[in-house]
């Protein structure tokens, strides 16, 4: 019977190691969801992403070039000077548009890397989104559905190059809408964007809780295991959020290798990457960031001697719930205003955080009653009290030690210079005697100095007498 109940006990754990794995792969892909989710559906997060690349002077140079190439290819510059010349000079007009082309392109790099430019450009993309989010399905201003399209309407921008230009007005008449719009979707994508933003919008949770189902089974499932669950959980979040990292090392480079046409456009899109993918970084160093908490929190449980000693420090205070709930509270409003992570500033997110603090504070608060039922604060003072007690007579014997061993040092070292003065005072028969006696005495001078009884002053001093003896 012994038997089959170990085997079963084996079989449970087995299983919920099986679950916590299953758990952490699900918390991975919420790692996803949660950055897609936030950097594709958050207008500010956008916002501030779109004005972050545009400050990379790499990707402002690719926007110079784009906005010079829709005004070549929107209009006829070279017929357009051509119209503007007299007649005689008008066999100039395609080298000064050649000349332009590069002229405009110079100046819009200029422009773009201005704070009013950047601003239209920042206004742009936070209307556009705003307005994209709400009208998925058709209209708007900014962004619009008109013949199955959704655009980004850049018609400030371009017009603000024409002024930097000087080309001003006369080429804003003839310039076409198409020249400052860029198309986001097509009426083929449209209807997959709209399914994709109705899915992506909860996943995010889902995962999440689906991740903390799993882990909840496991630890029901195997209840004698539940401190090493915890553990085996906060290990595999560690792991999830390296492979994050990893994954978005590996990803930058294929994304690159797959847009780059030329070497000449990889930085751009590289910096497209780096600065887009900074929230999935986040993401995944707070993803590391709870594991090391689950981890440590296990360790508090576990049967070590610091996590015993701890837990009968707590014990008065945590078992409680007038003290280690308010206490819990205090520790919630100071993370809600550090906000460490981005969770902390998510409505849904803070709510499954707390509860799960709340839910490891009962938890802890239970095994300390079952562990220390008749702790008091009266008893935690005086084993405070008898500690400090301890430590202060043990910093007292230790000090009346060294003191006796000065002193036996100090004694040692007369009874040393004594011996060597009556040595040193003895009259021998021959002169070969006194010498003999001389080195011994030398020598002996030389040991106490090397074991640091005598002082380089009292070594001349015992030496001059031994040499010259009155």
């Amino acid at each position: 019977m012994a038997v089959n109940e170990g085997q079963a006990s084996r079989t449970r754990r087995l299983i919920a190691a099986g679950l916590i794995v299953i758990a952490s792969l699900v918390a991975f892909l919420a790692l996803a969801a949660i950055w897609v989710n936030r950097q594709a559906l958050n207008t500010d997060n956008w916002t501030r992403t779109s004005s972050e690349l545009l400050e990379q002077p790499v990707i402002r140079d690719r926007v110079a070039a784009r906005l010079t190439d829709e005004l070549y290819q929107s209009v006829d510059v070279q017929q357009v000077l051509s119209d503007a010349l007299p007649p005689r000079a008008q066999v100039l007009a395609a080298p000064a548009a050649n000349a332009l082309r590069t002229q405009v392109e110079k100046t819009a790099r200029k422009a773009l890397a201005r704070p009013d430019v950047q601003a239209l450009w920042a206004d742009a993309n936070r209307t556009a989104h705003e307005q994209l989010l709400v009208v998925l399905d058709g209209g708007g201003t900014t962004v619009s559905t008109q013949n199955g399209e959704v655009v980004l309407n850049l018609q400030d921008m371009l017009a603000k190059l024409q002024q930097e230009t000087g080309i001003g007005g006369r080429l804003r008449k003839v310039l076409p809408a198409s020249a400052t719009q860029v198309t986001l979707f097509r009426s083929n994508q449209l209807s997959a964007a709209q399914t994709g933003v109705k899915i992506l919008r909860p996943l995010p949770i889902v995962l999440l809780l689906v991740s903390l189902a799993l882990f909840g089974i496991a630890v029901a499932i195997a209840p004698g295991w539940r401190r090493r669950a915890l553990r085996a959980y906060g290990i595999g979040f560690i792991v999830v959020g390296l492979a994050t990292l990893l994954a978005r090392s590996l990803g930058g480079d294929a994304f690159v290798s797959s847009l780059a046409k030329t070497a000449a456009a990889e930085p751009a899109i590289r910096e497209v990457w780096t600065i887009s993918t900074e929230l999935l970084d986040q993401v995944a160093v707070a993803t590391i960031g709870y594991g090391i908490v689950m981890v440590a929190a296990a360790w508090l449980a576990g049967p070590t001697r610091i996590a015993t000693a701890t837990r009968r420090a707590v014990a008065p205070y945590w078992r409680s719930p007038a003290i280690a709930y308010p206490g819990l509270a205090v520790v919630v409003l100071l993370l809600l205003w550090w906000a460490p992570t981005p969770a902390w500033r998510n409505v849904a997110m803070v709510l499954i955080l707390v509860a799960l603090l709340a839910v490891g504070v009962e938890a802890l608060r239970r095994q300390i009653i079952r562990e220390f039922p008749d702790a008091t604060r009266e008893e935690a003072t005086r084993r405070y009290r008898e500690r400090w007690d301890n430590l202060v007579a043990g910093s007292r014997r230790r000090g009346g030690s060294l003191r006796a061993g000065a002193s036996r040092t100090a004694q040692s070292a007369t009874t040393a210079i004594a011996s060597t003065r009556d040595a040193a005072s003895e009259r021998f028969s021959s002169p070969q005697d006194a010498s003999d006696t001389r080195l011994q005495q030398l020598e002996r001078l030389a040991q106490l100095r090397e074991s640091g009884i005598l002082s380089d002053e009292e070594l001349r001093a015992e030496k001059e007498r031994i040499l010259n003896p009155v």
